[in-house]
């Protein structure tokens, strides 16, 4: 289903071009308020959070004007993490959640995450509704003066979901004798964070927490986990724990600085969950989840599926299936037991709650050998050139190169103006020979 504006996670762009101004964020606003709107003929209500982007404060007032403009009442939360947001979209019964952010991206681009009363990310069906009223006459969907929306700043939203995230572990938990190494990339989770793991008895070594608007993701959080890691070893932590710009990946190192990714923590999660008898059907990754840990599953005989790329589709194949545990390389993670989207300080909750007994990180961990991966990031004017006839030549050469070898992957990025290239062979000469056929062709 071709989308003009939303992409495999949300709406993303550079800020003050394309799509990502405050015209356009009222016409967003206007559009997304009209569809829920009439979902019900009462008054709805939505609530908006953001990251920590400078742009942040040029965007939601034009998305507030935008809501307001369609008759919804609006409550503004302030610096949150994702998940935060969708957890009380949820407990507020609200109709819409919208998070103002650009993840994992530099603090130039910026964007929006749209949720449901029920905290899940909107359905590709609902994206392409509000897509058609926003290409519609503006005018007809102005509410009358007298049915305008209400706006009101609630300050308490991070202690209500830290409040949230607690209550899905026993009262007796806590992190006393525990030292850990947190990197806040300067984002969203830049107050929860810390605050969350302080009010456990851990002591906290915080990182990436003095967000100005510019730096949030520069050189820190889960795309740069060296940080951590060089933390980790000089303060003789026992874990660190890095986050993107929203809070909704996790990326890990272990005592010994070692990083772990996603498919690691994935595989952790579903050695502990299937001893325990708490996971559901089985796990669901991606087209990008490592070979070396749908070999792993199979080899504890836990069923393994992917999806495409995106925690949106991780989480859809979750529910179509009932499995209960899901997640990406990146770090976005979902426990379906206790959310609905990726969530980065849950997760490192629960793997806090599984060494609480004096076990290493560095035992817990590193339960599978990766096969090598190369992922080559290649940015373009067009994403599309890989359909034109040069780069499927290439593809196809490179494929006939690998083939009983490894895999590739080339795929548009569903957040940036990139073609993303992956590849996995033990053959790593070969592997990197076969990726740079398919990036010579792209240049």
């Amino acid at each position: 289903m071709v989308k003009k504006y939303f992409g495999t996670d949300g709406i993303r762009g550079t800020v003050n071009q394309g799509h990502i101004n405050g015209e356009r964020f009222f016409k967003f606003g206007l559009a997304a308020g009209t569809y829920f709107i009439n979902q019900k003929k009462s008054k709805q209500t939505a609530i908006i959070a953001k990251d920590t982007r400078l742009s942040g404060y040029t965007l939601e007032p034009a998305l507030v004007s935008g809501l307001a403009s369609a008759g919804m009442h609006v409550f503004t939360l302030g610096p949150l993490p994702t998940n935060g947001l969708a957890m009380l979209t949820k407990k507020m019964k609200a109709n819409m959640g919208i998070m103002i952010t650009a993840s994992h991206n530099p603090y130039y681009d910026n964007g929006l995450k749209l949720f449901a009363p029920d905290g899940l990310k909107l359905s590709d069906k609902i994206e392409k509704k509000i897509e058609k009223i926003i290409d519609s006459q503006t005018s007809i969907y102005l509410s009358n003066p007298n049915t305008l929306g209400r706006v009101k700043r609630l300050e308490d939203a991070n202690e209500n979901y830290i409040k949230i995230l607690k209550r899905n572990f026993k009262k007796s938990f806590n992190l006393k004798g525990m030292k850990i190494v947190l990197d806040c990339a300067n984002g969203a989770g830049y107050k929860a964070g810390p605050k969350l793991f302080s009010s456990l008895g851990a002591k906290v070594i915080s990182i990436g927490v003095k967000p100005n608007g510019l730096n949030i993701n520069d050189r820190c959080g889960s795309t740069y986990p060296d940080n951590i890691s060089r933390a980790v070893k000089k303060y003789k932590a026992n874990i660190g724990i890095a986050l993107d710009g929203d809070a909704d990946r996790i990326i890990l190192c272990d005592e010994k600085g070692k990083i772990i990714d996603g498919d690691q923590i994935i595989a952790m999660l579903a050695k502990r969950w299937k001893a325990k008898k708490l996971l559901k059907g089985g796990v669901v990754g991606t087209l990008m989840s490592n070979y070396g840990l749908e070999n792993f599953l199979k080899s504890e005989n836990i069923k393994f599926i992917r999806a495409n790329v995106g925690d949106r589709y991780v989480k859809e194949k979750m529910k179509s299936y009932k499995y209960n545990l899901g997640g990406e390389q990146s770090g976005h993670i979902i426990l379906g037991k206790f959310a609905t989207t990726g969530d980065g300080l849950l997760v490192a909750l629960e793997i806090l709650y599984s060494l609480r007994k004096g076990k290493k990180a560095s035992d817990e961990f590193n339960v599978f050998e990766s096969i090598p991966q190369i992922l080559e990031n290649v940015t373009v004017k067009n994403k599309n050139i890989i359909s034109c006839l040069r780069t499927k030549q290439a593809i196809k050469k490179a494929e006939k190169l690998i083939k009983n070898q490894g895999r590739l992957l080339v795929r548009k990025s569903g957040t940036e103006p990139k073609v993303r290239i992956m590849g996995e062979s033990k053959n790593k000469h070969l592997l990197r020979k076969c990726i740079q056929t398919i990036k010579q062709s792209i240049k």
